[in-house]
């Protein structure tokens, strides 16, 4: 538990707070409903409002070798945890001990060591070992140690009447329905990432893309072409992105990210660059030849130019 309290001691800001915890990956609708509700029962309390996430995810603690896909890297999610307005974001590394903490033992270091006030979380959360902590339970903790206990009802996405969580945008994700990926996080999903040097076959047929590197566990859309919206230097380009492993060229399953941005000459070798993946246009396929590859890719463009007009 010395790494918790070192990270706390490190990381949360002067004075008494209003906190929220969970995972928060993507940092989607519901859980900015959540932060910006703490935050408001917060300033109306004079608490400063701040987060504290876990990571690697628990699962991967909880469950042994399960492969974990990350909607956010870690680095974007601290990111847009405090664009949504929060004052420090505490990041604790989940760990078999950590595990085997009790609700009432983890909220005293937070009363402890970040002057925990009131406590924000959605009406599901559960904390602690075996997951004793309910809301309910972590109340009757709250009138003990000196906190207060404020459970948000699930957030659901306008009529929608399945609610809005991170389970159900990687389903989405995985079949590459884009714009309801998008709807689910309230705004397209997108990776960032440097650009690597690449075999550049493309350079050789035209059509010169950025090899984005990306972290073996970021979660992805399946292998196809994909309309993008790439940002960088302050400009943002219209981008055709295929996701997949070069079946025409390369017999393996290591899989790329690369895209290639209309309108655009340059070398961004080095460069950090934000890719939004907004639709899907097709499958990746193996072509007989290059020439039916370019052919294809040409009609691609086509397609990408028409869904942005």
């Amino acid at each position: 538990m010395l790494l918790v309290r070192d990270e706390l001691r490190r990381s949360v800001t002067p004075g008494e707070h209003a906190i929220s915890v969970g995972v928060f990956d993507g940092v989607h609708g519901g859980h900015r409903t959540l932060i910006r509700r703490m935050l408001d029962e917060g300033k109306a309390r004079g608490l400063t409002g701040g987060v504290v996430t876990f990571h690697p995810h628990p699962i991967s603690v909880l469950r042994p070798g399960t492969p974990v896909a990350y909607l956010e890297s870690l680095e974007r999610r601290v990111e847009l945890i405090k664009e949504v307005g929060a004052e420090f974001v505490s990041v604790l590394q989940f760990t078999s001990e950590l595990q085997q903490v009790s609700a009432a033992d983890f909220t005293r270091l937070l009363v402890e060591e970040a002057r925990m006030r009131l406590l924000v979380v959605g009406e599901d959360f559960r904390l602690g070992r075996g997951g004793e902590g309910t809301t309910d339970r972590l109340a009757e903790i709250g009138e003990e140690q000196g906190f207060e206990v404020i459970p948000v009802p699930l957030y659901h996405d306008d009529d929608d009447a399945e609610r809005v969580s991170s389970t159900r945008i990687r389903g989405a994700l995985a079949e590459g329905r884009m714009e309801d990926v998008a709807r689910l996080l309230g705004r397209p999903f997108a990776v960032r990432g440097p650009v690597l040097q690449g075999a550049q076959r493309g350079r050789t047929i035209g059509f010169p893309t950025l090899n984005i590197g990306i972290s073996a566990d970021r979660a992805l859309p399946p292998n196809g072409v994909y309309v993008s919206r790439a940002h960088h230097g302050g400009r943002t380009y219209m981008a055709a992105t295929n996701i997949g492993t070069n079946p025409t060229f390369v017999d393996g399953d290591q899989r790329h990210f690369e895209t290639y941005l209309l309108d655009f000459e340059g070398d961004l070798y080095g460069q950090i660059v934000t890719v939004e993946v907004l639709h899907r246009l097709r499958d990746e396929l193996k072509f007989d030849g290059v020439d039916a590859l370019v052919e294809q890719m040409n009609r691609d463009i086509v397609a990408t130019r028409e869904w942005f007009a």
